[in-house]
């Protein structure tokens, strides 16, 4: 990422400067991998280890801090916006745990902090929420936000592969970082939610609060049922106003689309985020969510941006957190589900399962199911209508506890 930005500061230069009418240089860049230099034309910029020194040199205006993880860049960030300097990063990480911190620092020392890069890396979904929207009331945002999950779920989707198989193909081809875990399992599209959510809302959202659910429990026969019915998997962001000033919704799970769906289309590792509001109504925005260089894109945007509004007024804060909205308990949130039953072909086992969930208050939409009698087990495919989690999950855990069920109930939630 931080060579990607090298090569677009240094090759566009004379581009940021016509756009902007400012002159933006490169004057210094740190890495403890100092052999790093030598791929780069770093004619003039001055290099070393040391990044407290970079920060602390009175030529340096504004600082990256494109290293990721916690610390050192929380220690490093708050460095430079303690000295007044602006500040660009892309280090959705830290902004998800520490952005309540790192946005008082850059309020109390008037420095800017800028983070377009830190959510679906060349796409400019932060801006958007800024400034395209911001006369907007955002009703709800639907992101694809990781592209190793899209990349998998688009090949179990169009090639009919197994998730175990695919992951191992990703991997060897430098889709998928090693190991996976962040990614597959969610956490990764957690923290740019919990970036859109606190945009969106103007309110601290905890981390922790966010429910995150990865694809490693996604199996092709999920997503061949699904395609029967007329949806796609996908791993989504969701973000929305639960209640008016009140609760918000920030979760991330597998979702069912309708393949209608502007989303729908979104494949491999292309990311995509559908916004819908009150003035603009529905808007989505699409491009490449990671890479050098679509990265490196949204970083000098943010620093070109910088640049372009230099003067005696403060800067915007990275965030106002205005007033302060709970995130809605998974448990209460109402939608609809899928639901994929394995059990022994035996007669009344449809009946019983159908009672269970109507004693929850479960209503069913549509139903598909092995028509040829089978001595193995089988599949039993479950449509509901809209029903609040809570219940979806304690019918579930009755059927789970019939005598003919052979594994646990799957559950996908509906967009």
């Amino acid at each position: 990422m931080g060579g990607g930005v090298i090569e677009t500061l240094v090759r566009n230069r004379e581009v940021i400067a016509s756009r902007t009418g400012r002159d933006v240089r490169l004057v210094r860049v740190a890495d403890l991998q100092t052999e790093r230099f030598a791929q780069f034309d770093l004619e003039g910029v001055q290099t070393g280890a040391n990044a407290s020194e970079l920060i602390a040199d009175p030529a340096v205006n504004v600082v990256c801090e494109l290293i990721g993880g916690i610390e050192p860049a929380r220690r490093f960030i708050l460095e430079a916006l303690n000295a007044g300097k602006s500040v660009v990063t892309a280090n959705k990480m830290l902004l998800a745990k520490h952005g309540p911190e790192l946005c008082r620092a850059a309020i109390e020392h008037k420095a800017d902090l800028r983070y377009e890069a830190a959510v679906a890396g060349g796409i400019p979904i932060i801006k958007a929420l800024r400034e395209g929207l911001a006369g907007n009331r955002i009703e709800r945002v639907c992101g694809i936000l990781n592209g190793t999950c899209n990349y998998i779920l688009s090949r179990m989707t169009y090639e009919g592969l197994e998730f175990d198989d695919v992951l191992a193909q990703a991997i060897e081809q430098g889709f998928a970082e090693t190991p996976p875990d962040l990614d597959i399992q969610g956490h990764d599209t957690a923290h740019k939610c919990q970036i859109i959510a606190s945009l969106c809302f103007s309110t601290e959202v905890d981390l922790d609060a966010i429910y995150v659910e990865g694809v490693t429990g996604v199996t092709h026969a999920d997503v061949a049922y699904a395609r029967e019915m007329g949806y796609l998997i996908k791993l989504l962001a969701i973000v929305r106003e639960a209640e008016p000033g009140g609760a918000i919704e920030a979760r991330v799970h597998p979702t069912l689309i309708s393949e209608d769906h502007l989303l729908a289309s979104v494949r491999n590792e292309f990311n995509a985020v559908y916004v819908q509001s009150d003035t603009a109504d529905a808007t989505l925005y699409y491009g490449r969510g990671a890479g050098r260089f679509p990265t490196a894109s949204a970083v000098v945007a943010d620093i070109a941006d910088i640049a372009r509004n230099r003067c005696d007024a403060p800067p915007a804060p990275p965030f106002r957190y205005e007033q302060r909205r709970p995130v809605l308990p998974m448990g209460e949130v109402r939608g609809r589900y899928y639901l994929r039953l394995t059990t022994l072909d035996k007669p009344g086992v449809l009946g019983r399962v159908c009672t269970i969930l109507g004693a929850h208050g479960v209503s069913i939409a549509s139903c598909i199911q092995t028509e040829e009698h089978s001595e193995d087990p089988v599949h039993v495919v479950l449509m509901s209508h809209e029903t609040v989690e809570s219940a979806v999950r304690a019918a579930v855990q009755d059927i789970d506890a019939i005598e003919t069920t052979r594994e646990k109930t799957h559950v996908i939630r509906v967009l």
